[in-house]
């Protein structure tokens, strides 16, 4: 299977322009490619799109200054675009599973810059990393490379930081999982609950967000192309970082715990494209980052041999006693606490409802026998008062 390991590193002032040169060839020729097949009837293979876009392109002088830069990363960023069109394609007949893709979209100046040199363009040489016409860069080597990369991609982000991205070929991990299968309830207050009693709590993110809403604000009166206009996008591009790079060490500690000492691991298909249409909520449940949590526990599941498993959206799992499988209904978000007046067990919302996670995703399923209750549950403290 493959693996990504990203490193940070920091090029000399020429080695900058020498990347920046690179970026827009790179963004340019894509641009071309995509021009070119919305203008046909029927799209270009990537072959004759090369041919027109670097080949011919190169020996105009419009287009003269594209023989500056490596071959490489020209041709693989028609290739990018021959898969964003396959994607968007499979995605049309049914054929894709996950993300909508959508038609493929020009690149622009301002968005996140890459360039991908496979083998023959791109050499490790002791501690730095050689690149075609663009010299010898020296990343901050935080982890050892499993095996030789095939491919390196440098990216240059909005906050003008630089990595290198290597694709590298591992084999799988085999552990021994400490426990049989988990649960897992993810929510807003409380990140993810466990079936076993742990909880996780996600990094504070209000702070910045104001901060954030704050530079927005003062970002849509300024003019367009500004010298301000462009300090303050920098500025908002570094306050998001600060968002992002904490909540990504989280998840991946998060995920790699519990996918190394689990040998199942059930989530639940939550609908969060719904989810966010709720004006109240929507800013804080794009901050948690589920989608990413889940993919992370999916990846993780396969390079550690273990069984990963998502459960229907449409299970009452927040509806049913985790003891005794009565099913109460409905509850209002503010019940955080339920007494099961079939049992008598006082059950917490989440707890109880990875519990039921858990089973469903086990197949131990509830004897569906108990009668459901017709009548508005109601929560701890009201029945106490009564």
């Amino acid at each position: 299977m493959k693996a990504r390991y990203q490193y940070r590193f920091y090029p000399t002032d020429q080695q900058q322009q020498s990347l920046a040169r690179l970026f827009g060839c790179v963004r340019v020729v894509y641009n071309d490619a995509l021009a070119i097949c919305k203008q046909s009837q029927k799209k270009p293979k990537s072959p004759e799109l090369q041919k027109i876009v670097i080949t011919q392109a190169k020996q105009t002088e419009r287009r003269a200054w594209l023989s500056e830069v490596s071959n490489i990363p020209l041709q693989q960023s028609v290739a990018d675009l021959e898969i964003a069109f396959k994607n968007f394609f499979d995605d049309c007949k049914g054929k894709r599973k996950g993300r909508k893709a959508g038609y493929p979209k020009f690149k622009k100046r301002t968005n996140r810059q890459s360039a991908r040199f496979r083998i023959g363009g791109f050499s490790i040489k002791g501690e730095g990393v050689y690149l075609a016409k663009i010299g010898v860069v020296k990343p901050i080597w935080s982890r050892e490379l499993p095996a030789n990369p095939s491919s390196v991609t440098v990216i240059k982000d909005c906050a003008n930081r630089y990595f290198l991205s290597f694709v590298v070929d591992i084999e799988p991990i085999n552990v021994n999982a400490k426990n049989q299968s988990i649960g897992i309830d993810l929510g807003i207050k409380t990140f993810a609950v466990m079936s076993n009693g742990d909880q996780a709590f996600s990094p504070d993110y209000k702070k910045l967000d104001r901060k954030i809403r704050k530079l927005q604000r003062k970002l849509a009166r300024q003019q367009k192309d500004s010298r301000r206009r462009n300090k303050i996008r920098i500025q908002i591009a570094k306050l998001h970082n600060q968002i992002a790079d904490p909540r990504k060490d989280f998840l991946h500690k998060l995920s790699t715990k519990v996918v190394s000492e689990n040998q199942t691991i059930v989530l639940e298909d939550l609908n969060v494209s719904g989810m966010v249409k709720n004006r109240k909520l929507s800013r804080a449940i794009s901050q948690q980052g589920w989608r990413e949590f889940r993919i992370l526990v999916e990846a993780k599941s396969e390079k550690y041999g273990r069984k990963f498993v998502v459960i229907s959206r449409w299970e009452p799992t927040s509806q049913i006693c985790s003891d005794c499988g009565y099913k109460w209904g409905k509850i209002d978000l503010s019940i955080r606490s339920i007494l099961c007046l079939n049992c008598g067990t006082e059950q917490n919302r989440d707890d109880n409802a990875s519990v039921n996670i858990e089973m469903v995703g086990m197949g131990h399923r509830h004897d569906l026998k108990c009668t459901s209750r017709q009548s508005k549950t109601t929560s701890v403290a009201s029945v106490i008062e009564a």
